[in-house]
């Protein structure tokens, strides 16, 4: 998949201001509205898919396609060895796994808050690159529109590539739940997050993204916390959701991340032995 905005590509020898005016330049060029020609509710296929064809990662390149008007849809996890990045993307239609791709890049700076795509976004768009199939949406572990600059990992790769996607993130970066959290939500319910004080670029009171309960204890006063979720680029904030709940095939991370997340833990020591 070729970058589309090649001015937006991760640079980590940039300063930080420029970084920050780099991401409100992307923020500013980011559609935060739905521009995707599927219905979200069905995006990850029927749902009584097995587990054979959830998880059957090995044969997963050359495996048939199902339904060819089932959208694709790409998850992508990172994981770390020493100090490269290992960006891997898992492509699914119908729910059944189609391709596999992973990319090795340098993580140039360490975490900064607020400027992960700076870190992590060159090895994801190395592994975008590698995969024969161009995705109709990605779900992107890390946030979106949640960010003090509406220019999460998400919108950042999203905009670079013109490629709709959602954030995927697993605590809130900033913005302000319009309910507490803190406390046992239903599976399936939302609560919207909104724009406060930390998001520099968005109206206070703007709904930036969710948080989305994707599954729950049902007999125990344990509870799973819920996911944030927010628009990456081409997505609007109901459709982000409704794309997580959909994908979510009984584990609280939406099944195209969470395959994605096991895939860079498999060639995780692949990629230390080429690096040794």
């Amino acid at each position: 998949m070729e970058v589309v905005r090649p001015e937006f590509v991760p640079d980590a020898s940039l300063s930080r201001a420029d970084m920050e005016e780099l991401q409100r330049e992307i923020a500013d060029a980011a559609v935060f509205a739905d521009d995707v020609p599927f219905d979200a509710t069905a995006v990850c296929g029927d749902d009584t898919a097995t587990d054979d064809a959830q998880t059957s990662l090995a044969d997963a390149t050359d495996a048939a396609i199902p339904t060819e008007d089932a959208p694709l849809v790409a998850g992508v996890d990172q994981a770390f060895v020493d100090d490269h990045a290992v960006s891997a993307v898992v492509l699914l239609r119908g729910g059944e796994v189609v391709e596999r791709a992973y990319a090795v890049e340098p993580a140039a700076i360490p975490y900064i808050p607020g400027l992960l795509s700076f870190r992590e976004g060159t090895a994801i768009l190395a592994a975008f690159d590698a995969l024969s199939r161009e995705p109709d949406v990605a779900l992107v572990d890390g946030s979106g529109r949640i960010h003090f600059r509406e220019a999460g990992i998400a919108t950042h790769v999203g905009v670079t590539l013109d490629l709709p996607t959602v954030g995927v993130a697993k605590s809130l970066l900033c913005g302000t739940p319009r309910e507490s959290l803190g406390r046992k939500l239903p599976a399936g319910a939302r609560v919207a997050i909104e724009a406060d004080a930390d998001v520099a670029t968005a109206e206070p009171g703007t709904r930036i993204g969710d948080a989305v309960q994707t599954r729950q204890f049902e007999h125990s006063e344990r509870y799973v916390n819920p996911l944030i979720v927010s628009p990456g680029h081409r997505v609007g904030a109901d459709t982000a959701a409704e794309v997580v709940l959909a994908c979510a095939d009984g584990y609280k991370l939406p099944e195209p991340t969470r395959l994605a997340d096991s895939y860079a833990d498999e060639v995780k020591a692949e990629v230390r032995e080429e690096l040794a």
